[in-house]
């Protein structure tokens, strides 16, 4: 939005101060005093040294500040991309707005506090003070030493990447790269803090990611909205409506995945100081939800003014300010979930397996994975919404597409959340059941659903409304950086690496003893398998398309890499991941026997659905031959091959003129050759005499 937007209105300076000042007092003053009052009472719980007040209190503040700015910066970004007010030819430039600054300052004030909670994280977590940090070697150890550190050196790099193309950005898909930077940012503290901790932890995590991405888009775009009404500029009357969809439908999220988080953490221990303080949350969200709904109902009236505009981005700060405040508190008191004893199977995976994996098992132990049943829920909602938006406007979408679609996420949701998502981890060959399930079968399913053409189907292109959903997709198929990232080589190179980077490295083994890693790991799988198969049999269009005698030699390429990675797990006496399998220790496995299998599945799983794609191919390729062969029928029906011919002849007697005049330039007449100079056509003339008479 810039500043030609909305007329600018009066500021009111008193209000801003108060709010300012009070969010301040409540966003680092919450997690201070808790930290004042609690002591060294939380390091003793878990059995770690006290830093010292000074370490806690500074480790709590500047975390405050980390969150605050991650927030903003979230918000912003948000509000840049789909929330601005900008339409016609020049809508995918990003003109200077107050928006565009809150990015660059929010994200560079995260960037710093980040990487002073790399050495603070490395005392805090360490129970050990700031001033045996001098000591040679030390910092480097006590960051090696716990996943605290780490995790904001990564939100460090991540923060400090947003800070750089914020100050370059000119185009709306450059901010796109900053908008996947801070929702992994925010993520990365998130993953490896009391979510990580505890039974049941794969369900809290899972609800947890969710909160911390909703929470920091609902929140975030309220503040935005607070620091543009500080610059004297409201939000313009035609997009307030999407600005405050977005808020309701991103507190939605909160208010249903946050509960979740709330009876993880208590374990069923409601009296404590965690439940005091998640009661002060939900009690947050509660007010949230009141003030929203409010405003949309004066919207939906015509009653809504910009004073009352101004007092509810006023309000929803202080609420944005405190939960930053209590969330900060709240992660440094260990909750009751710490306490409950646990077996090795819960500490890695959340959960006992302790039945064998028969058929009847495998089909009937349901345990819901949330994050994947999230996406498929959004996903379909989202697909059948632009189903409905083409049938109400008379315009048709096959069924067979939305079955696909529907069918592919479903399958996701099945291997996911069935028994074979529960025994993924423990069992290697029912892991890659899955593997091959969510990198094969569903892939191929969902690339037929199209959904890209049908989100520019239903959503077609407006000269005067603000830039939506089809100028979106359109400027990011434009995006250079997608026509890489569908680069038949790369994805080739990042479909097969999958299989023998992954399992043939510590990678696998690592990421398995991790919830997050494990569930990071699932998505790579259907992403890459999705780019492989939208280049093969996809209904959209990629940006780099292949003929289809490429795409047929595109899939039997990959053929042999299945057979050979299959042949060598088989074969191999090595146990991939055996540390991981060993600490579980499960009485029903047997190892070498479940590698077997897992190689088998990897075999026949790999050439089966590579058989069924090149079947679709040859339907694919055929179909369109005979739509060729309709479409020139019809033409020849009417008359139109006569007119092509018609229209060739025209143009190959032009170009003959236009030849005979090339070649009289070429060659001019004796009339004009120069005073004693003798004409190249009488030369011409006079050798071919000569020639005859010898």
């Amino acid at each position: 939005m810039t500043s030609r937007d909305a007329p600018v209105i009066h500021r009111n300076r008193p209000l801003i101060i108060v709010v300012a000042t009070l969010g301040a007092a409540l966003a680092l003053g919450i997690p201070a005093v808790t930290a004042v009052l609690a002591g060294a009472a939380p390091y003793e719980a878990v059995n770690s040294g006290f830093p010292g007040l000074g370490v806690a209190v500074a480790t709590s503040v500047v975390h405050a500040i980390a969150a605050l700015s991650g927030i903003a910066t979230a918000g912003a970004l948000v509000v840049v991309l789909f929330v601005r007010d900008a339409s016609g030819r020049d809508a995918s430039r990003i003109a200077a707005s107050p928006e565009l600054t809150l990015v660059r300052v929010a994200s560079a004030v995260w960037s710093l506090s980040a990487a002073a909670l790399i050495v603070l994280e490395a005392a805090d977590a360490n129970g050990v003070p700031l001033s045996r940090l001098n000591e040679p070697g030390a910092l480097s150890y006590l960051i090696s030493a716990s996943d605290h550190p780490k995790a904001w050196a990564i939100a460090f790099a991540l923060s400090a990447l947003v800070w750089l193309i914020s100050q370059f950005a000119t185009r709306w898909t450059t901010l796109l790269i900053p908008l996947w930077a801070t929702a992994f940012g925010l993520l990365a503290p998130a993953a490896v803090g009391q979510l990580l901790v505890g039974r049941n932890h794969d369900v809290g995590g899972d609800s947890g990611y969710i909160v911390t991405i909703a929470a920091a888009v609902c929140f975030g775009i309220l503040l935005t909205a607070a620091f543009r009404t500080v610059h004297g500029r409201p939000i313009p009357p035609r997009v307030v409506k999407r600005f405050l969809g977005v808020a309701a439908v991103s507190l939605a999220a909160v208010i249903i995945a946050d509960p979740i988080v709330s009876l993880f953490k208590l374990d069923g221990q409601f009296a404590s100081v965690t439940g005091a303080q998640l009661a002060v949350r939900s009690a947050l969200l509660a007010l949230s939800a009141a003030a929203v709904a409010t405003v949309l109902l004066r919207l939906r009236a015509g009653r809504l003014s910009d004073r009352v505009l101004v007092r509810f981005f006023a309000f929803t700060s202080l609420i944005a300010a405190t939960w930053v405040g209590v969330d900060v508190a709240q992660r440094h008191i260990p909750p009751p979930n710490y306490f409950v004893e646990t077996t090795i199977a819960e500490v890695y995976m959340g959960f006992d397996t302790p039945d064998v994996p028969t058929a009847s098992v495998l089909f009937t132990q349901w345990r819901v994975n949330v994050l994947f049943l999230a996406i498929a829920l959004v996903a379909v909602g989202v697909y059948l919404i632009a189903v409905r938006r083409l049938r109400r406007r008379g315009d048709a979408w096959p069924v067979g597409r939305t079955v696909a679609w529907v069918s592919g996420w479903a399958v996701v949701v099945f291997v996911t959340s069935s028994g074979f998502g529960k025994y993924s981890a423990p069992d290697f060959g029912i892991h890659m059941i899955g593997h091959m399930t969510l990198n094969m079968a569903a892939p191929m399913l969902l690339v037929l659903g199209g959904i890209l053409t049908l989100m520019l189907r239903a959503w077609p292109p407006s000269r005067t409304a603000p830039a939506g959903i089809h100028e979106w997709i359109s400027w990011m198929l434009a995006w250079k950086p997608l026509r890489i990232i569908f680069n038949p080589l790369l994805v080739f190179i990042g479909y097969v690496a999958s299989y023998y980077g992954l399992y043939f490295s510590p990678i696998f083994g690592d990421y398995m003893r991790y919830h997050w890693a494990h569930q990071l790991m699932n998505l790579h799988f259907v992403v890459i398998g999705y780019l492989f198969y939208a280049l093969v049999i996809g209904v959209d269009r990629p940006p780099r398309p292949l003929p289809h005698i490429g795409k047929l030699g595109y899939v039997l390429a990959a053929m042999p890499f299945h057979a050979f990675f299959g042949v060598i797990l088989m074969t191999s006496n090595d146990i991939v991941a055996e540390t991981f399998y060993r600490y579980l220790d499960m009485p029903w496995a047997d190892l070498q026997a479940s590698q077997y299998v897992g190689g088998g599945v990897a075999w026949a799983g790999g050439e089966i659905p590579l058989m069924i794609v090149i079947v679709v191919l040859a339907v694919q390729w055929s179909r369109q031959d005979r739509r060729e062969a309709q479409r020139k029928d019809r033409h020849f029906d009417l008359g139109r091959d006569d007119e092509f011919d018609e229209y060739n002849a025209m143009l190959g007697r032009l170009m003959e003129q236009q030849s005979c005049v090339d070649a009289a330039s070429a060659h001019p007449s004796t009339d004009s050759a120069s005073p004693g100079e003798t004409p190249r056509a009488q030369q011409t003339t006079e050798m071919s005499e000569t020639e005859a008479t010898r």
